[in-house]
């Protein structure tokens, strides 16, 4: 019988060059600095944070989004809004978000993709809603721009070459006794896919939280909402009134 022998491991050089040939072909380094996010979502994105020069696809929800904007304008980057007409600042600021730094463009119609595309020119953080299908040259090149000028995409919606796909699920809501009290905070599962993962990451958290943030959900809150989701005919978990901490407040009565 044949023995087998052991495949050498490639010399610390030859690593080096492929590192290097690999970020000369994404046009960013590996290891390069990242845009702060909530913890709770730092386990959640390959390098704890939105890494410059990348796009992320997100669940359609509007608190998810939001809350991936907060930190990064807190920490001083400029955020654009793009195609999402039904954002209000006073949402966004619940949120966390730094209104000074908030740039909206409510309604670009058919040229959304170019509007994203000028707009990632001159700000470090874009967030849009595709009015179409984008093709995958309109794709290449807007990644290849967000490459050039170090920019994050987030797209509410599928989109290709994405960094990560985040979505939101299993929705349930706290604050509610015997059809009594008030909505104080909602729990949601995350699950994050990316190609740098051999699976699918998840976490349970408060999306929004009490103070109107997103926090991790405590191990009780996480087995046993206080509260199922809400009763009544079936609605879209991302686009219910009740997903946007938005233009609710956060207590708002219930009974």
């Amino acid at each position: 019988m044949q023995a087998t022998i052991p495949r050498a491991l490639p010399p610390a050089d030859e690593v080096g060059r492929l590192r290097a040939q690999l970020e000369r072909v994404q046009g960013r380094r590996l290891d390069a600095p990242v845009l702060p996010v909530a913890p709770a979502l730092a386990d959640l994105l390959p390098g704890g944070g939105l890494r410059p020069g990348a796009a992320y696809s997100l669940a359609p929800s509007m608190s998810l989004l939001l809350a991936l904007l907060s930190h990064a304008s807190q920490a001083g980057s400029w955020c654009g809004v793009v195609g999402m007409p039904q954002l209000g600042a006073e949402a966004a600021e619940g949120m966390g978000v730094d209104l000074s730094r908030l740039v909206l463009v409510p309604d670009p119609g058919a040229r959304w993709l170019a509007v994203t595309a000028t707009v990632a020119e001159v700000l470090p953080v874009v967030a849009v809603r595709p009015g179409s299908r984008a093709s995958d040259g309109d794709v290449s090149r807007l990644a290849a721009r967000l490459r050039d000028r170090g920019a994050v995409l987030l797209v509410q919606g599928p989109w290709a070459q994405a960094e990560a796909v985040l979505d939101v699920g299993d929705p349930a809501w706290q604050g509610l006794d015997r059809g009594h009290g008030c909505l104080v905070s909602r729990a949601v599962t995350i699950t994050a896919a990316s190609r740098r993962w051999p699976v699918p990451r998840r976490a349970r958290v408060l999306l929004p939280g009490p103070d109107g943030g997103i926090e991790a959900a405590t191990e009780r809150v996480a087995r046993h909402p206080l509260v199922a989701p809400l009763d009544g005919p079936h609605v879209d978990p991302h686009e219910t009134v009740l997903d946007a901490p938005l233009e609710l407040p956060l207590a708002a009565r219930a009974g």
